[in-house]
């Protein structure tokens, strides 16, 4: 009698399970920010076919599916894979083959590093990037003797932190035939005496970059690989991709079509002749892991190395006001381009005079409210005159948290104590258009997103300072700062209705963190750690 009621059991539970639904994986027993419309929190969800399913609570779920991979977070803290709306993912990766510079407390120890770096490799160039003299006792310019010193015969090439200048010793500057008397538009080549001092800002650049070697196809899809499991494991799933070329983006859509890579690229192109006349004619292109669909230009330099285009001159370099970097011509020919071919346009502006340039060449496109979500990145000083353009023409200010307490320490000397009031002012540009798209322009910062939302959040550096937070009325809060990261990041690439919360049909990307970012103290939000990230409903350490 009692086999026979043990037997009755296991059918039971085996009619049970057959009734139930079959999916891939099922997430229970955890707290799910699911970032939807009413930013509503869950338990549970089920994802099949790379998907989320339905989202529910644990009971609900496991009730209605079964599945061979169902996992007890034991109350862990879910969240929507992170999203970095503005990053330089390719430089970043091919970065990770040069010399790395950040957090260098001298020029003399730059020397160190890549006389070891070029011990060890032994390449063509010596190549590195990071540097900032804003982070030395002497917070001036390098010169190229010490470079000249270490490598007479070799030529060097060591990008600023920023992106926007570079050292280059004399070698490099003889390969490019640059001189006192060598001018170039949007760029400047700084002299001491009369004479070079290896220090090329923005446009001047070009004129040594052109010179250095491609990186071999092998070396470069390593690099792609390492960059990118780096990025899963701080949390990322996707990343904007602020300047790509043709070969660029072919490279990465050929990878994830042949399953060797998955971090989702939305790919602003870099205006070329040969990038353009591809892509535009052929119109949007779109994957699961790849959108092309916006054109990414320049307006001005950066604050740091004083090429921020500003309306008046640097407080603290009276004859300077910056430079714009291309001839307006060219902002007018790409927005008409893009709009004619209901393409985005993307434009770097860090000075006021940049952010009014661009804000007014794009008012007359636009011509009021619409859905183009034409971008301005950084609109890092705006001045409150020109801030309701952004309202006024439906314009999306894209910003990076991390610039503001990166650049805290000095840009009061660049701007002085009445500019600096308008500096970093993204509440009030989270209000132009109630949302705003956040990330962290890496490798100019750090990859690690949790940054990004601590600063946002803080306003402050990682050492708690400025105890009050730096001009913290422009802090914005948790929860505009979890979607600044997620569905508004998504939405300023038009994927808001297939990425960015976790709701039923959207892509099953999420992270798993010990802790509750959401409600722990601000000061304990960068040691929380990344348990993991799920790209499709597939765990990230599983993808090679």
């Amino acid at each position: 009698m009692k086999k026979i009621f043990l037997t009755l059991i296991v059918i039971s539970l085996i009619m049970i399970s057959c009734t139930k639904e079959k999916v891939d994986l099922i997430i229970h027993n955890a707290k799910v920010y699911t970032v939807n419309n009413d930013f509503l929190i869950a338990e549970s969800f089920a994802v099949r076919d790379g998907k989320f399913l339905e989202i529910g609570n644990s009971n609900d779920i496991l009730k209605k599916y079964n599945s061979d991979q169902v996992i007890d977070l034991q109350g862990k803290y879910v969240y929507p894979g992170l999203i970095d709306a503005h990053c330089h993912f390719y430089g970043y990766c091919l970065s990770l083959l040069q010399a790395d510079l950040r957090s260098t407390k001298s020029f003399d120890e730059i020397v160190d590093i890549i006389k070891e770096h070029d011990t060890k490799y032994n390449s063509e160039w010596v190549l590195g990037r990071s540097w900032d003299q804003n982070d030395w006792d002497i917070k001036e310019f390098p010169t190229k003797e010490k470079l000249d010193m270490a490598f007479p015969d070799k030529p060097v090439y060591l990008r600023r932190v920023d992106g926007h200048a570079a050292v280059v010793n004399s070698k490099a500057l003889s390969l490019a035939g640059i001189t006192s008397k060598t001018k170039i538009d949007g760029g400047k080549i700084i002299l001491q005496n009369g004479q070079p001092t290896g220090v090329l800002i923005d446009n001047a650049m070009n004129l040594v970059e052109k010179f250095i070697p491609e990186v071999y196809t092998e070396s470069v899809i390593k690099a792609l690989e390492q960059g990118e499991q780096n990025c899963f494991a701080a949390g990322l799933t996707s990343v904007g991709d602020a300047g790509l070329t043709k070969k660029e983006v072919l490279l990465i859509d050929s990878l994830q079509k042949n399953n060797k890579m998955h971090m989702r690229i939305n790919a602003m192109l870099t205006p070329t002749d040969e990038t353009l006349d591809y892509f535009i004619k052929n119109g949007i292109y779109k994957t699961d892991y790849l959108n092309v669909r916006s054109i990414k230009l320049y307006a001005d330099g950066a604050l740091g190395s004083r090429g921020a285009a500003l309306i008046e001159p640097y407080s603290d370099d009276p004859g300077n006001d910056g430079l714009i970097v291309e001839p307006i011509e060219v902002y007018h020919r790409i927005c008409k381009l893009a709009y004619e071919n209901n393409y985005q346009v993307c434009t770097h502006a860090i000075g006021d005079s940049a952010n009014r340039l661009i804000l007014d060449i794009y008012a007359q496109y636009l011509k009021g409210k619409n859905d183009r979500r034409w971008r301005i990145e950084h609109a890092q000083i705006v001045h409150p005159d020109d801030l309701h353009k952004f309202g006024d023409y439906s314009i999306v200010p894209s910003i990076q948290a991390t610039h503001c307490t990166s650049d805290m320490y000095w840009t009061g000397q660049r701007l002085g104590e009445k500019r600096i009031k308008y500096a970093y002012t993204y509440k009030e540009l989270l209000d132009q258009n109630g949302w705003i798209p956040n990330g962290t322009d890496f490798p100019v910062e750090r990859i690690e997103p949790l940054l990004t939302f601590y600063a946002s959040v803080a306003r402050k550096d990682i050492e708690g300072y400025p105890e009050n937070g730096f001009q913290i009325d422009n802090a914005l809060t948790r929860e505009e700062t979890l979607k600044s990261m997620t569905i508004w990041a998504a939405k300023t690439a038009f994927e808001e209705n297939e990425k960015g919360s976790i709701e039923p049909t959207k892509l099953a990307d999420f992270i798993v963190l010990e802790k509750d970012i959401m409600e722990i103290p601000e000061s304990e939000i960068l040691s929380v750690k990344i348990i993991e990230t799920y790209s499709s409903g597939t765990t990230t350490l599983n993808i090679k």
